[in-house]
């Protein structure tokens, strides 16, 4: 990674390419939790299997140098009948550099394109933390980001929450 923002991409004939990019400068765990309050009595194979809840947050914000923080927040709340059995939660987020977008496209894309190069990694580390917890694997199934974000701004007629 460079302290020094990019120049712009050049062409074969030495002129500015003007297609509009999205470069990931950095990916990182934010915040990563996971709770397992009534182990080992509930890792037990003779337990049925618990009902698992996942969530999806996603927020986007400007900064000073013109880069853009992107959060993606997963949580997954498993129980069985009133009984927490675990509670994984992550805040992975994403340093990005958008090169050539439209100022009506900017949205979107922090809203759906970036979170699409974030989800694998969170993916991966939700699915290890359940394992390493002493559970079985657990899907994570992909995320429709442009449907999310159709549905919130449709539902609030505005942008969606997080975007500043």
């Amino acid at each position: 990674m460079t302290d020094l923002p990019p120049q712009g991409a050049f062409g074969p004939n030495g002129t500015p390419d003007a297609a509009p990019g999205i470069r990931i400068l950095a990916q990182f765990t934010r915040d990563l939790s996971f709770e397992n309050p009534h182990a080992p009595e509930s890792m037990r194979a003779a337990n049925p299997q618990p009902q698992v809840d996942v969530g999806v947050e996603l927020s986007a914000r400007g900064r000073p140098d013109g880069y853009f923080d992107v959060e993606l927040k997963l949580s997954a709340r498993a129980t069985r009948e009133t009984e927490a059995v675990f509670h994984v939660e992550l805040v992975y987020a994403g340093l990005f550099h958008l090169v050539g977008v439209p100022e009506n496209d900017i949205q979107p894309v922090l809203m759906v394109e970036c979170p699409r190069y974030l989800f694998p990694f969170a993916r991966r580390i939700m699915i290890d933390m359940v394992g390493e917890g002493g559970f079985p694997w657990f899907t994570l199934e992909p995320i429709d980001f442009a449907g999310v974000y159709a549905s919130r701004r449709d539902s609030i007629g505005a942008p969606p929450p997080g975007l500043a």
